[in-house]
């Protein structure tokens, strides 16, 4: 049985993973605690594990190509075991290079599917105002969207 230094290299070779998600998957396999704690004091040392690496990696993805806006982007990165200020510090590096309102916009249109916004019943601008929020953007500007 490969010891958990060997274990996380390995797991590290097929994704990037937080340091909580690695402390997870090595104690799933019952290894032993200390070495689990050895490997990753190894692994931070030498910048294998970097939970801002994964942190910003993680916004881009959401941001770019999930098209989710900055608080399910933040909330997806918590949920990775990452510390809140890595995480809101990604997120706001991210959030710099994006246009929110593109995105929004990107989103309000699929959601739409060609149609307009007038063309909504009170129940269909509801739908799509609940869907935007869960996408994770506020709902101040999806209703200034909806509006115009």
């Amino acid at each position: 049985m490969p010891d958990a230094y060997t274990t996380a290299l390995m797991l590290l070779s097929a994704r990037e993973l937080s340091e909580a998600q690695m402390r997870t998957r090595l104690t799933r396999r019952q290894l032993d605690a200390d070495e689990i704690e050895s490997a990753i004091q190894k692994l931070r040392h030498d910048g294998t594990l970097n939970d801002r690496r994964v942190a910003l990696a993680a916004a881009r993805i959401e941001s770019a190509i999930r098209h989710r806006g900055r608080t399910r982007v933040l909330q997806k990165i918590r949920q990775m075991g990452i510390d809140g200020s890595i995480a809101e510090s990604a997120v706001n590096e991210v959030f710099e290079e994006v246009d929110e309102g593109a995105l929004l916009d990107r989103a309000f249109e699929r959601r739409l599917r060609g149609g307009s916004p007038r063309d909504l019943d009170e129940k269909g601008r509801a739908r799509i105002v609940r869907g935007l929020a869960a996408q994770g953007f506020a709902i101040e500007a999806i209703l200034k969207r909806l509006r115009t």
